[in-house]
């Protein structure tokens, strides 16, 4: 075999021999001519191209080809065979062939065992054949060597004894710009060539106007965050004040208790909440406004005839990771009545609430919820419909639906359902309702002010935006990157592709 050429003489040989023959079918033969690996070669050919000095077709093929395992037994035998002829005539102790043949006792015995070359008595084994042909090793001789092999190599798969590889090479011609020999074109002019004068008779290296330039590192908003904004600013456009949320601690009296909310109700079980061990309760709570509560609860007033039951104020006590941002509403409505005198309000709020569920790609035990409330004088169910168009709309949801439902502390209540467009469905996107006089009036609102609401979570709409189907990829330990580094904000049921439409607004 040559000697191994620099890649300058595997060019010129490339050159000179397409000079002189006009073609090279086969670009590993001429590898193996000049005695140098085929990477060698395809990588001079990869140059020429790209300046048209030569022309290429791809030749693939798909071949077995021997694991490093397989080598060994093509060139030293199977180990089944090995295992027979290591076993005298008497047979052999199981501890001492383990022993002797280590880590691969075990393949071999199975092998032998199943071309019933042995036999075990007890801790004996016993070679059942004087001689075994070794057709594992006369097999993978003939796939290393490229011999196409039939069924057998199913045998070999299973094994693990030989793995598919896509070979390519090229057949060869001459370019356009064929040359044989190639100048070396400049890219740049130097302070040297204007010097020396030499750059009257440069030749320029193309200029490529479709090359990628290098990607630029940059950091990347989480998409929660992006929603969480845009639904922020629409907010504040239609006039809505910020509810301070910074109390994740919450007492069972303002997450449920306020709200009208029995003390029986499911989800004030443990199953459901989060309750705090220590501090495990609070004392501090407005003893009028408490008593007031305890009376609506237990026999009523305000028009209502109550629960009827027993209502208990260590339970109210009990502190807990706030299950909604209805907390803060209750609080920031008992603020309100307080004042002098009553003004209209609309506020709204985006935070963390915490639920004790079972985390699957669509649930967490934390997440965030959006609210709204508009609180004045003579608020109907017409006023809250109204509304929310206008609130969907401008995330880009027009098409909406309304199912009535049950909410302890809204009534009427209703679930929002909106068409999405990319989906070809209706999706239910949130929860709305008229805040209960049993709520409202022991808080010291004056009568005849109403409050409508609606709440939903910052996650599901993010998730539609984006086509996401498992929410672990947004949000906690196992956030996918690529779901962040590849995100664009849009408006629900539009196009991703269409830039001026954002979820912001236009």
């Amino acid at each position: 075999m040559a000697a191994t050429q620099p890649s300058a003489d595997v060019e010129g040989a490339l050159l000179a021999h397409l000079n002189a023959n006009g073609e090279i079918p086969d670009s590993r033969s001429f590898a193996s001519s000049l005695g140098v690996p085929h990477k060698d070669v395809e990588d001079v050919i990869k140059r020429l191209r790209a300046f048209h000095i030569i022309e290429s077709t791809d030749i693939t093929r798909e071949a077995w080809v021997l694991t490093d395992e397989a080598k060994g037994y093509a060139a030293g035998g199977s180990p089944e065979v090995h295992l027979v002829a290591a076993i005298p005539p008497e047979g052999a102790s199981r501890a001492a062939l383990e022993e002797e043949f280590g880590d691969v006792f075990d393949i071999a015995r199975k092998a032998a065992a199943k071309n019933k070359w042995i036999r075990f008595e007890n801790d004996l084994v016993l070679r059942t054949v004087e001689d075994a042909r070794d057709e594992l090793q006369e097999l993978l001789k003939r796939v290393e060597n490229g011999e196409v092999v039939p069924d057998p190599r199913k045998e070999l798969e299973r094994r693990k004894l030989v793995t598919k590889e896509k070979t390519i090479w090229y057949s060869l011609k001459k370019g356009p710009e064929f040359v044989v020999k190639r100048k070396t074109l400049a890219t740049d002019v130097t302070r040297e060539h204007l010097k020396s004068g030499d750059w009257k008779d440069l030749e320029f290296k193309d200029y490529n106007y479709g090359a990628q330039g290098q990607p630029i590192a940059i950091g990347y908003s989480q998409p929660l965050l992006e929603v969480r904004e845009a639904i922020q600013n629409i907010f504040l456009e239609m006039g809505f004040s910020e509810m301070p949320t910074n109390m994740y601690v919450e007492s069972s009296f303002w997450n449920f208790d306020a709200l009208f909310q029995p003390q029986q109700h499911p989800a004030r079980d443990s199953h459901d909440t989060f309750f705090l061990k220590a501090p495990a309760t609070t004392t501090q709570l407005p003893d009028d406004y408490l008593e007031k509560v305890n009376q609506v609860h237990q026999s009523g007033g305000y028009g209502s005839k109550g629960y009827g039951y027993d209502w208990k104020r260590d339970e109210a006590e009990k502190n807990l990771l706030r299950t909604h941002t209805t907390a803060v509403s209750a609080r920031m409505l008992y603020k309100l009545a307080q004042e002098e005198h009553f003004a209209p309000k609309r506020y709204y709020s985006i935070d963390r609430v915490f639920r004790n569920e079972a985390v699957d790609r669509t649930h967490l035990a934390e997440f965030h919820q959006i609210e709204g409330l508009i609180c004045d004088y003579g608020l109907t169910l017409g006023d809250l419909i109204g509304v929310l168009e206008d609130f969907f709309s401008r995330l880009g949801m027009s098409k909406l639906r309304f199912k009535p439902a049950y909410n302890p502390y809204t009534e009427p209540s209703m679930e929002i359902f909106g068409y999405h467009e990319d989906l070809k469905k209706w999706v239910e996107i949130g929860n709305s309702g008229m805040f209960r006089p049993e709520m409202l009036l022991p808080m010291g609102l004056p009568e005849g002010v109403n409050v409508i609401a609606w709440g939903l979570s910052l996650e599901r709409p993010t998730m539609i935006l984006r086509n996401i189907d498992n929410i672990r990829k947004l949000f906690g330990p196992k956030v996918d990157f690529k779901v962040i580094k590849d995100w664009q904000i849009c408006r629900a049921g539009i196009s991703c592709s269409e830039p001026d439409r954002t979820l912001a607004g236009d």
